[in-house]
């Protein structure tokens, strides 16, 4: 399972490398230690963390991240994330990204998850034409 560096995981959940460390610290986002001895996030740890956080709250009103985020409107528009969930039958499965405050879920092939290796805490990439998504990895 991969694991994400400090500096990644706040990209990738849409915050500053400060908040990240101050969850760390609080024991909200459970951390190890990398080969090269730097605080990192579990990818599936990281997932779950990711879940957590774009869960509907009581409140309608977005975040002060959520809002100073901008969206870029392009024929094609692409979201690096982290795979939240991945549900698979004898033919399709269901793919579950959390781009920063954004979910994307992608309908595909179980082959085509398989042989992109698929699975919650893995950094994939949805693009978005019209409405299809389609999801990359690396």
């Amino acid at each position: 399972m991969p694991t994400y560096r400090i500096r990644d995981a706040a990209d990738l959940l849409g915050v500053s490398d400060d908040t990240v460390r101050r969850w760390a610290e609080a024991g909200r986002l459970p951390t190890t230690t990398d080969d090269a001895g730097r605080q990192a996030v579990d990818g599936a740890v990281l997932a779950a963390f990711a879940r957590e956080l774009a869960a509907p709250t009581s409140s309608a009103a977005p975040t002060t991240t959520a809002a100073a985020l901008t969206t870029r409107h392009s024929a094609r528009n692409r979201f690096t994330g982290l795979v939240t969930r991945v549900v698979r039958d004898a033919v399709m499965a269901q793919v579950d990204i959390q781009a920063g405050p954004h979910r994307v879920v992608s309908l595909m092939s179980r082959e085509a998850a398989d042989e992109l290796g698929l699975e919650p805490g893995v950094l994939a990439t949805a693009s978005v034409k019209a409405t299809a998504v389609s999801v990359e990895r690396g």
